[in-house]
């Protein structure tokens, strides 16, 4: 992999030196910030970041005011590591647009993993359009069109929606969903296919019902 500037906002120094020992390992950059106003005042000034990892308990400015700020800039792919394992903070972390959501104690191969297949979902260089119904998919910019209306999506959303429309017409399971999007063994509630499927919907206005609920099931994607 070619050198990756990652940052990772967390007050725990111990934490700090783990995560990058073990993605220093792989060849990628970390750019540490020992709490939320540090970890903004460095994103902003290195435009060549490419994920952000952020702790939700920190001093000065907490993660979750951090990815905020974040989103209102920049589609960086973003994860949040904690020990916070309630699932209102997950669902809210992915209403705000975080791309993975790892709670501590957590294994450091299985974040080097995540953190690669992120970059290499979110730096896909495919020059194909795939289209479906007035929505336009381009793989060379990563850009989403809604009858040639741009809109904002994250990477799994953006990976969430290329994947149903290849999928057109056939029944998709979340496990099935889960396996290939998350493109990882996933442990958590499948309610987080759920979650992103609501907001995906929500941006795509009226052709978001293509997305149908196959209750009990999963979904389909019909146009």
């Amino acid at each position: 992999m070619d050198t990756i500037k990652i940052l990772y906002a967390d007050d725990e120094a111990r934490m700090r030196k783990l995560v990058k020992d073990f993605l220093g390992k792989q060849g990628m950059i970390v750019i540490e910030a020992c709490d939320g106003e540090e970890a903004l005042e460095k994103f902003f000034s290195d435009k060549d970041i490419k994920l952000v990892i952020l702790d939700i308990m920190m001093p000065r400015v907490d993660g979750w005011e951090v990815c905020r700020t974040i989103r209102r800039e920049s589609k960086v792919p973003i994860i949040m590591l904690t020990a916070k394992s309630d699932e209102r903070d997950e669902l809210l972390g992915f209403e705000l647009g975080v791309d993975e959501y790892i709670t501590k104690p957590f294994s450091p191969k299985i974040l080097v993993a995540r953190v690669d297949a992120i970059l290499r979902r979110s730096s896909a260089t495919g020059n194909e359009l795939i289209e479906a119904g007035g929505i336009v998919l381009d793989n060379s910019a990563h850009e989403v069109r809604v009858d040639n209306e741009p809109i904002e999506l994250s990477v799994k959303e953006y990976e969430l929606l290329s994947y149903f429309i290849v999928n057109k017409g056939v029944a998709l399971s979340r496990e099935k969903i889960l396996n290939n999007v998350w493109n990882y063994d996933y442990y958590g509630d499948a309610r987080t296919i759920d979650t992103h499927v609501k907001k995906l919907r929500s941006k795509l206005g009226t052709k978001g019902d293509y997305i149908k609920t196959i209750w009990g099931f999963g979904y389909k994607f019909e146009v």
